[in-house]
């Protein structure tokens, strides 16, 4: 289903022993940056790829969702099962960090999430309408958000561990960034689950 170029994205960054680098084209990094686009355009980006991708995952068959191509790789399933456990602990982050003057959170154990929730055994379309619907709620949840407190820079934040892309702890940054890396990383597993009928 997934090549192995692929699906080794079981990335562990937040927990994992071990690190795997997630190669990103420049058009990604860009569209990371605040100079890439304005919010409401980001804003609109996350919209249509949300609802496109609903579209699209329920075109997916249950049978076909959960198909694994070995036992140590995440099924189509699985993988959304990720997202919205990303969607889950990202939620709380966006939140309190209107709160703090910092960007610093706790990881989660991702992997496990996955498996202590056997997403393998739920029911693909509940999953679907979860994905999409707390993804549209973290949608109004950014926009809700000051733009002085999107922009503010943050001294102190743990991004280089917690980031898809990674940013220097020395170096300052903002939570518009991190939203911004939230919409790269949901991109980033879709495509994983989209590849192999893009083929």
């Amino acid at each position: 289903m997934f090549s192995d170029l692929t699906v080794n994205q079981k990335h562990g960054s937040e927990s994992s022993p071990y690190v795997i680098f997630v190669v990103l084209s420049p058009a990604q990094i860009i569209a990371m940056t605040t100079q890439a686009s304005s919010l409401e355009d980001f804003l609109g980006d996350f919209r249509s790829t949300v609802v496109n991708a609903t579209e699209r995952l329920r075109a997916i068959s249950a049978d076909e969702s959960a198909r694994r191509s070995s036992p140590d790789k995440w099924s189509i399933k699985e993988v959304l099962g990720h997202l919205i456990d990303s969607a889950a602990n990202n939620h709380q982050r966006f939140v309190r960090a209107q709160f703090t003057d910092d960007l610093v959170f706790s990881g989660y154990e991702q992997e496990k999430w996955v498996d202590v929730q056997r997403y393998i055994d739920e029911s693909w379309s509940d999953m679907i309408q979860l994905w999409s619907s707390y993804n549209l709620h973290l949608l109004h949840v950014i926009s809700a958000i000051p733009e002085a407190t999107l922009m503010r820079a943050r001294i102190r934040h743990n991004l280089d561990q917690i980031a898809l892309h990674p940013v220097d702890q020395r170096d300052p940054t903002t939570l518009d960034y991190f939203v911004r890396d939230y919409l790269v990383h949901m991109k980033h597993h879709l495509d994983q689950i989209f590849a192999p009928q893009d083929s």
